[in-house]
């Protein structure tokens, strides 16, 4: 905002009387140096050269691992399938339940009570991790209404 002084008759005091008017001069200016830039910039961002990606398929497995499931209750019992276990074992129940050329790759889902604590949680990942089991999920509940995009299969 600017100020204009002018000299009045009393006593050498000056009256401030307020410009209003916007200079928007230097505005348009930086305005039409940014529109040049994009339009010579936008050019030169774009992909001219035509390339024929080709398609990849993936082959299916022949014979997908059976997934392995642990359930956790919340008073600290442990499954592996329908059969218990226990922290202590639980590595050598997987052990002979994967095949042995595949237990660096085995997949392994924990289906864990809403009551579970965190601490029996923790500890059965950190058995998990030492018997060199590192493939890890979770599964939870799918409450998404039939037919959703998030729902499998819908």
């Amino acid at each position: 905002m600017a100020a204009k002084l002018s000299g009045s008759g009393g006593g050498g005091k000056y009256q401030v009387e307020q410009n209003s008017e916007i200079n928007v001069t230097p505005f348009v200016d930086v305005m039409l140096v940014l529109l040049i830039i994009f339009m010579v910039a936008a050019p030169l961002a774009s992909v001219s050269i035509e390339v024929k990606l080709p398609t990849a398929v993936a082959k299916p497995r022949k014979n997908p691992p059976t997934p392995v499931y642990i359930s956790i209750q919340p008073g600290g019992n442990f499954f592996i399938g329908d059969n218990p276990t226990d922290l202590a074992s639980i590595g050598e129940d997987l052990r002979k339940q994967i095949p042995v050329r595949s237990q660096s790759t085995a997949r392994i889902f924990i289906r864990g009570d809403k009551g579970v604590r965190y601490g029996d949680f923790m500890q059965l990942m950190n058995v998990l991790q030492d018997n060199g089991f590192y493939s890890v999920a979770l599964i939870g509940e799918d409450n998404s209404p039939p037919g959703s995009a998030t729902r499998k299969g819908g």
